[in-house]
């Protein structure tokens, strides 16, 4: 988190050194807007792994039903909405819209965990954009700021439910993000947007049996990369 710190204090200091910056020009000569939309196509790539389990009726331990429960949380792709507000050419606020759905699965024991999690990623970084240096009008940045994972939907797998698990909880929860990234103007307000984004965020998961209520409690790190692109429109 202290390297997050530091990302957004050098965000700040670069916005209060281009509060003065003059108007930026598009690639076919004419100002840019203040606010960008973006259309993408996003791959979301989670490490799902464990980092600590409360285990108080030693399921997992040796010869219990997940002894040598690990996760792992499968890859998906999928649409996501942008909306960006630039304060001076080189520095805006993003915001990203979208839900990611998840299977998660133990390696070790060959069986799926947690089927078809859904979550909603809410983010919100602060961008600081190279403006005027590079050929074609590419413009690079960099980013960062908070993000709250909210899991609107779980349910535990069919080979939980066979061992009297009836439900799961993944609890929503803080995060931070880093991003970089960079746009290439295709004139007219348009232009194409490539995207990389590693969040740092865990969830932690319950598993509940109708005989001993919270079984099993589990603790899992997420820190996914988010790579996105797409298109952008600006007006």
């Amino acid at each position: 988190m202290k390297k997050i710190t530091k990302v957004a204090t050098v965000l700040a200091a670069m916005a209060a050194t281009t509060a003065l910056a003059g108007t930026a020009q598009a690639a076919d000569g004419k100002p840019d807007g203040k606010i960008q939309i973006k259309l993408l196509a996003t791959g979301v790539l989670p490490s799902g792994s464990l980092s600590s389990v409360n285990d108080p009726h030693g399921l997992t331990a040796t010869g219990g039903p997940l002894h040598g429960l690990n996760t792992a949380a499968n890859n998906n792709v999928t649409p996501t909405v942008a909306i960006e507000y630039f304060i001076v050419p080189s520095i805006s606020v993003e915001t990203i819209a979208g839900i990611s759905s998840h299977h998660v699965s133990s390696p070790a024991l060959g069986v799926g965990v947690v089927d078809h999690a859904q979550v909603i990623p809410f983010t919100l970084t602060a961008k600081y954009h190279v403006v005027g240096v590079l050929p074609f009008g590419i413009k690079p940045y960099v980013g960062a700021g908070p993000t709250l994972f909210a899991w609107i939907n779980d349910r535990p797998s069919a080979a939980l439910q066979g061992l009297g698990v009836t439900r799961t909880k993944l609890s929503s929860e803080l995060g931070a993000v880093v991003q970089a990234g960079f746009d290439v103007p295709v004139g007219h307000g348009y232009s194409l947007n490539f995207d990389a984004k590693k969040y740092f965020v865990k969830t932690n998961a319950h598993f509940y049996t109708a005989a001993l209520g919270d079984t099993l409690d589990a603790s899992v790190r997420l820190n996914p990369w988010v790579i996105s692109t797409g298109v952008a429109y600006r007006f």
